[in-house]
Order: structure tokens, then sequence, then C-alpha cells
């Protein structure tokens, strides 16, 4: 532990020395000699030290407290040298994922092929996301905060400092809080609660109330013994500390091949069809090449089986294969009776779209919903439809993955009956007054 140094004591004894020294070489003649020599003072961990004390103490704390610190692994070793005073802090190096990687080579690695690293080009590809206030983007106070995990390219990062967000850079420290980076920290579910919460995911909500969450939660609260098994959301997504974090279904709950059973593909189909990457001919557009390279969805049977055998083999642990086994199927039949809902609804939309009663918004592809323009929605309509999507569908079935009964139903399923019915008496309502329009 570094001793506390008061930076107005440094400051002042500083400052002394300097005088005294220019006196002695001003007249030995050799001040020109020592002022080249000196111009750029080499960084050390202690001045580091010294100076972030006084400025943001908490950091300093926090890196103290971490195995960095214990390792020597100082702080030249991610932001560089080049930074040495208040006057040139745009020289202190940001971090990103390949710093990380000069020692956590392997973990860096596995991120990069999971779905956290794609979360920023996902946010980047939703079709309206250009539209949010930037305080909700680069700002990082809305999808950004969260979706600022993923990766990003050399522009990219140009580009965020360029609008002031030169922080959240990074990605690791997402989960691995700076400047402590603890690995215990983020081996806790809370690390994931900030963002796997709330209208589209709710997860730490369904979680935390479920069986699973309720004994963790009372292990850790020290209820229960120690040894009590008990699930995280590490345990089922990150098996053996896998850093890739991928689930079967992926976010959007579809995939290809489409179902075998036919009124499932069908309505499989129509939600493609809405979410822009199917035309509605069937057809893919360019939409599919985004949804490919975001990777929010399983785009063959091979991919499909690889994530559920990996995620049934963490469930045996505990239970018997054929509990587990019944239980993804579960899951599988809330996704096709939500989906199903859903579809219908969509229709619904499509139909008015087809009959000339809604008009085709000049930002849309086709005369068809888009369920990706979220809260951008042209109508009230659409507005109901995006929410059936977004929230209630999701609800459906990632409370049944997640054991939440009351997620399931009255948050998820009961709330797509509601929808359903309703946007079928707007629709009504629209035809309607479209006939009693006089025509030209």
């Amino acid at each position: 532990m570094l001793p506390d140094i008061e930076p107005q004591d440094v400051i002042w004894e500083e400052i002394m020395v300097r005088k005294v020294l220019i006196l002695a070489l001003a007249v030995t003649g050799t001040w020109g000699v020592w002022a080249t020599a000196t111009a750029a003072p080499e960084t050390t961990q202690a001045s580091c030290v010294g100076c972030h004390k006084a400025v943001t103490p908490a950091l300093v704390a926090d890196w103290q407290l971490s195995k960095h610190a214990a390792n020597d692994v100082d702080c030249a070793a991610c932001h560089g040298d080049q930074h040495r005073s208040a006057a040139d802090t745009a020289k202190a190096l940001i971090p990103t994922p390949d710093t990380c990687a000069t020692c956590h080579e392997d973990r860096v690695a596995q991120f990069k092929r999971g779905k956290h690293a794609f979360a920023w080009a996902a946010m980047k590809a939703m079709p309206t996301t250009h539209a949010l206030p930037v305080a909700m983007r680069e700002g990082m106070k809305g999808c950004g905060g969260c979706h600022k995990i993923g990766l990003k390219s050399e522009q990219e990062v140009k580009e965020l400092k360029a609008s002031g967000a030169g922080f959240g850079l990074a990605s690791c420290d997402a989960c691995h809080t700076r400047h402590t980076f603890s690995v215990t920290e983020a081996r806790q579910p809370q690390a994931c609660q900030t963002c796997h919460m709330g209208f589209d995911h709710p997860q730490w909500e369904m979680y935390s109330a479920s069986k699973h969450g309720v004994r963790y939660l009372l292990k850790q609260a020290k209820v229960l013994p120690a040894e009590t098994p008990a699930p995280t959301c590490q345990t089922c997504h990150m098996p053996e500390g896998n850093h890739e974090v991928r689930t079967p279904w992926g976010f959007l709950a579809v995939r290809l091949p489409l179902p075998e059973e036919p009124q499932w593909a069908a309505d499989q189909t129509t939600i493609l069809q809405a979410l822009g990457v199917l035309d509605p001919a069937g057809k893919p557009t360019p939409r599919l090449e985004v949804v490919k390279a975001a990777q929010v969805a399983r785009l063959s049977a091979e991919d499909f089986q690889k994530e559920r055998e990996k995620l049934l083999k963490v469930c045996s642990q505990c239970h018997s294969s054929r509990f587990a086994q019944e239980q993804v199927q579960r899951g599988d039949e809330m996704i096709k009776e939500a989906d199903h809902l859903l579809a219908e609804a969509i229709r619904e939309v499509a139909g008015l779209y087809r009959d000339g009663i809604l008009a085709k918004p000049s930002s849309y592809a086709h005369a068809f919903p888009d369920l990706l323009t979220f809260h951008d929605a042209p109508t009230p309509i659409e507005q109901k439809l995006f929410v059936m999507h977004l929230e209630h569908r999701m609800r459906a079935f990632q409370g049944t993955f997640h054991a939440n009964p009351d997620y399931a139903l009255w948050y998820g399923w009961s709330e797509l009956k509601r929808d359903l019915a309703e946007i079928k008496a707007m629709a009504s309502e629209l035809r309607q007054a479209h006939a009693a329009t006089p025509k030209r």
C-alpha cells in the first residue's frame, strides 16, 4: 500500500527544489542542458497515484483493491505513459478489449465470438436508432448505455470521441467494473442486472423472483449455507467462465431453418416479414444480412442444437436429463403459441396496408408493418403491435425459460391476448372509418 501523499505538499516541495536548481544551474551555465533533459519527465506509478488521489480518490482506491495492483499492473499498462499532467489528459489512452487481451487473450477471444460483442452493431442496425437523442446513443444514457459493451471499429471509436463520448469503449468493464475489475463481482447475478431488466428483457426480474434466483439470493444473505447449489445467470449462460454468452433461440426467438410444423412455419415467416428480413413475398432483404452480422438469431440447425446441448448439460448438473428436456420443450411451445398470436396481429395490420387503409410511410421499404421501428411506428395500431412484440411476446417466452410463472402468464401470455383483441378492434374501426370516407 502506498503512503498517503498530500498533493499540496508535493507541489510546494517541487517549487522550492526547482527554484534552487534554476539558480544553481543559471550560475554554472548549465541551464540549457538540464531544461532539455527534463522537458518530458517519465510517468511513474507514484506520480499517477499522487495526483489522482487528489483528483479522483475513489478511482485510486478501486485500483488499490484490485488484483492489478497486487500484481504490479500499473496505470501505464492500460493507459500508456504519455499523459503526465492535467494539461495533456487527451494523451491518456482509453482501453479497448484488445488492451485487455494483452493478458486475457482467451477470455477476449471468447467474448469476440459471443452476442455481447455484437451489441453495438445490433443497436446501430435498428432502422430508427439514429432518431434517438444523442444522449441515448453516443451519450450512453439509453440504448448505448448497455449496448456499448459491443465491439467498435476504429472509425466508430473516432466518431464517439468526436461526439464527446470518449469513454465506454472497453467492453470488459461493463461487467468487471473499473478500476477494481473484480472477477468476484462479475460472477454475481447483480452484475447482469443493469442491462438485463426492464421493458423488453426483464431477465433480472424473472430470475430474482424464480426459485433459482431466490435460492441464490438467500445464499448471498447467508440464510442458506455457502455450499447450497443455486444457479446464477453465469452458471447457465457462461458455463466454465466461457465469455461467449449465447442462447439457443437468440434475442428475437426466430431461427432458420423454419419449424417443420406448417402453422408455426407460417407464423414465423410472418414475423420475419414484419422484422424486415423477408419482404412481403417471402424473399430475403438486405436487412437479413444485418441480422446475420449482428448474430441476433440462430441461422442454422447446427448453431441452434449446439447451444441447446450446452444449456442442457448445465441443467443436468441439478436435474435429470428428462426433466431438463421437458422444461426447454415447454419454452419452445410457448414461443410457438406466442408466435401464433403475434402473427395474427401482424396480418391484421398488413391487411390495412394491402387494402390502402394505411398509407405506406416514405421510410418503409414495403407497405407492411415494421416491428423494428419500435416507438417510431407511425400509427397507434402499429404502436400497439410494437408493444405486443417487444414487451409481451418477450415476457411470455423469457418468463417460461427463466422459470417465472407470473411473467410467463400475466405479463406475457395474458397481455398478448389483450393486445390481439385491441388490434382487431382498432383495425375494424379503421376499416369502418375508411369505408365512410367519401371517395373522390
